[in-house]
């Protein structure tokens, strides 16, 4: 919807703000109502006729016609005198003595003199923003927003030297896409923004010109029109079609994402990076998870039954109270798999084949790990409190500095020789 300031033809007083629709008849019938006058014809700011609504442009000012020529908002052309064959012209509004003209030489002290005794100046204004004219006053530049630079830049009549085109307008290097809404603001103190406008650019606008309160409104405007962030759990079917699109060579990124509580049983989850990914409570069972990244995961309630874990990297994840009974840990290329510091409390890792396994610095307090193959694992330093060893092949095992207080070793395939636990 357009909006025009309308004025009757001769004066720049008592104008009326309206809006614009229909038809060029029933716009001069507004402006009838509005201005107590039978409009017959209307004029743009330099006098051109306005026969076609298309012409009209939001924001113009408009005069109204009852069939006289147009005559601006100065009022009739006065007097026109030669001066050594150079015609001098002096404009005056209506209501103003016209014995004054014969007292003039100069017509810029004309105009100025007549504005002092009328007190006619206009308080209209128009900026070149970026090439595009925009048509307003000084008072909506200055009183929104007082100590904005926008404000002090019209304050003071040229008071910072603004550079004028040749139309007279102010110069701004600025975008007049994002210059409007913020126009419209000042105007009537309400964020409008037509669609297709991108809001951050309208944020940068503001904030150059110093309009905090509207910057405050664009950045909780741009806030709420934000998608709000997806946290739910990737599905089975959802992921099985990223399998699907990965060509088997390519390595597959999940790091962060959230699988929490997904069925990802029985896929071949070779060399994928699930590091510091949500995988709690999901079923995992006779999963292929050979070379794959865990670091830092959250494993919690897993379940991992079955699951081939050759040369897995574990480092640091979190997989208390899971289970991970039947597990293959052992890669016969000898690549042997990493769980260093992490946080296996609680799990149930019972007949796992875990020959040569990093558990240094790992918690497995009142873990379950009877009949486990731990022939040649590192042990060093881990929380054994409470674990259930029994039937466990320690054969070359580093326990050094292990906690094994309360630790089950009953049923033990060979002996635990005591410089096992402080070498």
């Amino acid at each position: 919807m357009r909006r025009v300031t309308l004025f009757v033809n001769g004066t720049s007083k008592n104008g009326k703000v309206v809006a614009v629709y229909g038809t060029l008849a029933d716009l001069l019938s507004l402006a009838s109502s509005k201005l107590g006058i039978r409009a017959c014809s209307l004029y743009n700011s330099r006098g051109g006729l306005i026969d076609d609504m298309s012409l009209i442009r939001d924001d113009d000012v408009l005069y109204v016609s009852e069939g006289d020529p147009f005559v601006g908002e100065f009022g009739p052309l006065l007097f026109c005198h030669r001066i050594a064959k150079q015609e001098e012209y002096a404009v005056f509004p209506e209501g103003v003595l016209t014995d004054y003209a014969c007292y003039v030489s100069d017509p810029l002290d004309a105009v100025r003199n007549l504005e002092q005794r009328s007190g006619a100046h206009t308080d209209w204004l128009t900026l070149n923003i970026g090439g595009r004219h925009f048509t307003t006053t000084r008072s909506t530049l200055v009183s929104k927003e007082p100590e904005s630079m926008l404000a002090h830049m019209f304050k003071d009549k040229d008071v910072w030297g603004n550079k004028k085109d040749e139309r007279g307008a102010y110069l701004i290097d600025r975008s007049p896409e994002y210059f409007e809404p913020i126009l419209n603001y000042l105007r009537h103190g309400q964020l409008i923004v037509n669609d297709g406008i991108n809001l951050l650019g309208v944020l940068e606008e503001a904030r150059f010109f110093g309009i905090e309160q509207l910057a405050e409104q664009l950045e909780v405007a741009i806030k709420n029109s934000q998608p709000p962030e997806d946290h739910s759990p990737i599905s089975r079917k959802e992921f099985v079609r990223f399998l699907l699109a990965t060509p088997t060579k390519s390595e597959l990124r999940c790091q962060g994402l959230n699988f929490s509580g997904a069925d990802l049983s029985r896929l071949d989850l070779r060399y994928i990076n699930f590091k510091m990914a949500n995988l709690s409570r999901c079923n995992l069972t006779h999963a292929n998870l050979c070379c794959s990244n865990l670091e830092r995961a959250d494993l919690s309630g897993a379940n991992l039954d079955g699951a081939n874990l050759q040369g897995v990297k574990m480092l640091c994840s979190n997989a208390e109270g899971a289970s991970l009974k039947g597990c293959n840990f052992e890669d016969p290329s000898g690549l042997k798999a990493n769980l260093e510091g992490a946080n296996l409390k609680g799990v149930d890792m019972e007949g796992s084949q875990m020959t040569g396994i990093n558990l240094r610095v790992a918690t497995l307090k009142n873990a379950k790990l009877k009949n486990c193959n731990l022939r040649g694992a590192t042990l060093a330093g881990t929380d054994l409190e409470n674990c259930d060893l029994s039937g466990c092949d320690l054969q070359e095992a580093n326990l050094r500095g292990s906690n094994v207080k309360g630790a089950i070793f009953e049923e033990m395939l060979t002996p635990l020789h005591m410089s096992q636990s402080v070498r």
